[in-house]
């Protein structure tokens, strides 16, 4: 085999590569055993067809085509050895020149790893804003609680926004029932939109024993996309009623005896979710500060394919709850193009970003242990809600368990990293990830 690499920009190759007829040979045998133990032909025993007969069957042609798809891999990885290409992502292949009993040649363009000069991470600073936690979040999270411990009490009065009704409904087109278009005793809170459209403004201002008829669209089932004539009956009106504010409410809502006590407590917990995503915000700085100094390029291929992955895997989801990409570029207001504009931007920052972490994994020589690499295995496995040897199994055969590798060593290669840069706030204060040690043992996971 003859080859060569000639260097397209500072994240992809060309190479060109010569193989002669006779190299191929092995892969050309492999090709016609391969083949017989496919085909059937009368007076042969399967696997045991001769080549001459196979080529009259299936035609030379086609084997040939097998035999070269199986030596172009092998051939790739001889030439990236002997160039020491630091290859990324799946070759783009085009055959140039092939005939029976003639070299075959081929390129090969390929992203590989640019050649980059980590800055000096000490002399990195990063500043965020300093956390911040006002009466008024105390409020809202208190008021969740209220809301929690709510109850409800019958009033002899009209229904307004907010209240609780006990209602019947009767939906009929054109004096026909609806199938399924009836229903008695529905709790419904008046004004929360989560019933049939047009209900809640008929429903504020009737009373107990009160009853209303309106005009609603169909959305589904046989009468779909036509109007429908709706009877309500309210049976009864309820008040939400909140808790007052004050001793017993803490002792009703928490495990605190006084009302300061709580809201101390919810000062504590809201700064320790504040303090995280600080941290998290420096991390994010941190990396684009040095994405930007290491003047780190995206690699094209692999940022399409990752692209086209991020994409299938939104299309899936989208999938899982019935619905399209059209829908959702609809209630985005989006169109496909300016999806595909995002997505490919938030894939080069991802790649540099592992670029970047790779280099630095490098440079100071980071290892996994086995410990750390099945820690992050268990993790991924709960997630997945599988056991973790099944989950390692199906990594294995899918191939991606070095990816999961090269995860935990990026992420071992951030802590350096954050653990090397100066991290402030607005107020002057340096953070450390020891703040979240203390506080937080799984956030180190989160990457």
């Amino acid at each position: 085999m003859k080859s060569t690499v000639e260097t397209l920009s500072p994240t992809r190759v060309k190479l060109a590569i010569e193989v002669p007829f006779e190299e191929l040979k092995p892969s050309l045998q492999k090709a016609y055993r391969e083949i017989g133990a496919q085909v059937q032909v009368p007076g042969f025993r399967k696997g045991k067809v001769p080549p001459a007969v196979i080529d009259q069957r299936v035609g030379r042609g086609a084997v040939l085509n097998e035999a070269v798809q199986e030596a172009i891999p092998q051939q790739i990885l001889a030439a990236v050895q002997e160039h020491e290409v630091k290859t990324l992502g799946r070759p783009e292949v085009e055959i140039t020149e092939f005939a029976d009993n003639a070299p075959l040649k081929f390129t090969a363009e390929v992203d590989v790893r640019p050649e980059i000069t980590v800055p000096d991470l000490s002399a990195i600073t990063v500043t965020v804003p300093a956390v911040e936690i006002g009466d008024n979040e105390i409020d809202e999270q208190i008021n969740g609680l209220r809301e929690r411990f709510a109850t409800l009490k019958t009033v002899e009065r009209a229904a307004a926004e907010g209240d609780y009704v006990q209602l019947d409904l009767n939906a009929t087109v054109d004096g026909e029932d609806v199938p399924g278009g009836s229903a008695t005793n529905i709790s419904h809170e008046v004004g929360s939109k989560q019933l049939l459209p047009g209900l809640d403004e008929v429903l504020v201002g009737l009373s107990a024993g009160e009853e209303a008829t309106f005009t609603t669209q169909l959305v589904g089932g046989d009468f779909a996309g036509r109007d429908a004539e709706v009877k309500v009956v309210v049976k009864t009106v309820k008040d939400k009623q909140l808790p007052e504010v004050d001793d017993d409410f803490a002792q009703l809502a928490s495990e605190f005896d006084t009302l300061d006590e709580l809201r101390e407590d919810l000062r504590t917990r809201l700064t320790r979710a504040k303090k995280v995503e600080q941290i998290y915000a420096a991390r994010d700085e941190a990396l684009k500060q040095l994405v930007e100094t290491a003047e780190i390029p995206a690699p094209e291929g692999v940022v399409k394919d990752e692209v086209e992955g991020r994409k299938q895997a939104m299309t899936d989801q989208l999938e899982r709850i019935g619905a399209t990409l059209a829908d959702y570029l609809a209630s985005e207001d989006k169109t496909e193009e300016q999806i595909d504009q995002e997505l490919t931007e938030a894939a080069e920052e991802g790649v540099r970003i592992q670029l970047l972490l790779d280099t630095v994994a490098d440079a100071e020589d980071v290892q996994v242990t086995d410990d750390e690499f099945g820690h992050e295995i268990v993790h991924r496995a709960q997630r997945a809600q599988m056991q973790p040897q099944q989950y390692y199994d199906q990594l294995v055969r899918s191939g991606a368990a070095a990816s999961v590798f090269g995860d935990v060593r990026r992420g071992k290669a951030l802590a350096s990293v954050m653990e090397q840069v100066t991290m402030k706030d607005s107020e002057g204060n340096t953070l450390s990830l020891d703040d979240l040690r203390t506080e937080d043992d799984h956030a180190g996971h989160n990457h």
